[in-house]
């Protein structure tokens, strides 16, 4: 079976530009976002 050199590095440069944000680097963004989103719930007026 023949090796596809190219492909292969490819692949590797492709995983190595990958940045995902995972939960424990984002902790102080994602706190802020939560903080925000639950003090902009208005008082719900009943019928």
């Amino acid at each position: 079976m023949r090796t596809n050199t190219r492909f292969i590095k490819s692949i590797i440069k492709a995983a190595a530009q990958d940045d995902t944000a995972l939960p424990w680097k984002r902790g102080t963004t994602r706190a802020a976002f939560i903080a925000k989103r639950t003090a902009s719930l208005p008082a719900r007026k009943t019928a």
